[in-house]
């Protein structure tokens, strides 16, 4: 299946942003663990930052989002989309260079929430860019929930995605470690 049908199948389009990335981006956690296209992986697997590859120009700067569009069930669309991880300002594939807006927070779907979407996309910038979020650590929630990608996205007129994958997840009892840890 190629990235742009898996993330129509999924319903990542439309309810996350309106046109599919066609690119692959290549995620690999330290436990082993691999995200294909929505493949099911436990919070136990992802817990930790994975390795992320993807094709770039290596003169270009790009924005990875790392979010869970599946976050909040109810009639407020607004409150959906909670984002685990922003990296912005990646020269190149070279994401451990990039300006972190958002630490990295693995999977975290409370228990009886079922299945969760775990998506990344890669937006390639039009140059350099100066961004006003407020910057959190991995140990902070502020200002994760209620996060829409296509409103970042139109802020900083990134345009459409050029790579993407995702895995979905569902509670398992890692996650009150990781709800402990971030003080919830």
């Amino acid at each position: 299946m190629s990235v742009a049908s898996a993330f129509q199948s999924s319903k990542i389009v439309p309810d996350v942003i309106p046109v599919p990335p066609t690119k692959p981006i290549e995620l690999k956690y330290p436990s082993g663990a691999v995200a294909q296209l929505g493949n099911e992986l436990t919070p136990t697997q992802v817990k930790d930052q994975p390795t992320v590859s993807y094709d770039a120009d290596p003169n270009s700067y790009y924005t990875l989002i790392f979010t869970d569009p599946d976050n909040y069930d109810g009639p407020e669309k607004v409150y959906r989309e909670w984002h685990h991880w922003l990296v912005v300002n990646i020269p190149g594939s070279n994401v451990s260079q990039g300006e972190v807006l958002s630490g990295y927070i693995g999977s975290g779907p409370p228990e009886g929430t079922g299945i969760h979407r775990y998506i990344y996309i890669l937006y390639k910038q039009p140059g350099k860019l100066q961004f006003d979020e407020k910057k959190l650590t991995n140990k902070s929630i502020d200002g994760r929930a209620a996060f829409s990608t296509q409103k970042f996205v139109e802020k900083y007129k990134l345009g459409a995605p050029v790579a993407g994958n995702f895995y979905k997840a569902q509670f398992d009892s890692y996650v009150p470690l990781l709800y402990k840890s971030l003080g919830v």
